[in-house]
């Protein structure tokens, strides 16, 4: 595992951009997968990446996994890219819902202060 300045960092800049808390990052999750018909257990609802960001939310830095950070990384990176591309029109949707949800799927909600 990283060392611990290295960690310490990594879970500073994780609940940096991961701005949803555990609660509204569930619910989340579990209304994201919710289809007409069908609604998913609510252990598994949502994608890997989101149930993981989930897990770590509810874990302290010292219980943390090397797969925990190597989540907290990719989720660092890629809620930066998809911030980054705030400036850019979405093509599909001009108003940047898809965006907007693939963030919050990680846990970050950019409408939110």
């Amino acid at each position: 595992m990283a060392d611990a300045l290295e960690t310490e960092a990594l879970w500073e800049d994780f609940h940096r951009v991961v701005n949803m808390t555990s609660a509204e990052l569930a619910a989340w999750l579990r209304v994201r997968d919710a289809e007409e018909r069908s609604e998913p257990l609510p252990d598994e609802a949502g994608s890997a990446t989101g149930r993981h960001v989930l897990a770590i939310l509810q874990k302290r830095r010292t219980d943390l996994t090397d797969d925990d950070v190597r989540v907290m990384y990719k989720v660092v990176d890629t809620v930066g890219d998809l911030v980054d591309m705030d400036d850019e029109p979405e093509p599909e949707r001009p108003d940047g819902t898809r965006r907007r949800h693939r963030l919050m799927t990680l846990g970050h909600d950019p409408l939110k202060p």
